[in-house]
């Protein structure tokens, strides 16, 4: 079994999070820049073993789809043209900034620490897989 890795995609940036190789648990594992996004998983599945990705559908509060869909489509494209064996996985992104904001700041970090998008991007892409794994349990 392989893990399942999830993408938190943003125009600029990319929250990356993945499993254990049991699939159990979700950790936050890097944030890269979209325009390296392909090359990061490429070097990424060739030292791991990855089954599945998950890649966050953004849902606004009134159930619209946002902009940035056009962007993630285009990549989804993109990428099962280059990894044509790992399945892709939708799943509701809604709150997961939120969430994650709050929880980085339960965490006591620094206020510094706390703003800095890169971290709420890897956090939010660890909430968008936990969510994902209890929603397959279920």
């Amino acid at each position: 079994m392989g893990q399942i890795l999830a993408i938190d995609y943003g125009k600029a940036r990319c929250g990356i999070a993945a499993t254990d190789d049991m699939q159990i648990i979700a950790s936050g594992l890097e944030t890269v820049q979209t325009s390296l996004i392909i090359d990061f998983l490429t070097k990424y599945f060739g030292e791991n073993r990855v089954d599945e990705v998950v890649i966050g559908l953004p849902i606004d509060l009134k159930g619209n789809i946002s902009e940035v869909e056009t962007d993630i489509l285009k990549f989804i494209e993109v990428f099962q043209k280059e990894f044509p064996m790992i399945k892709v996985h939708r799943f509701d992104e809604r709150f997961t900034s939120k969430m994650a904001s709050f929880f980085i700041s339960q965490s006591g970090k620094n206020k510094k620490k706390r703003q800095e998008k890169g971290l709420i991007d890897k956090v939010s892409a660890t909430i968008i897989l936990q969510n994902f794994l209890e929603q397959r349990t279920r």
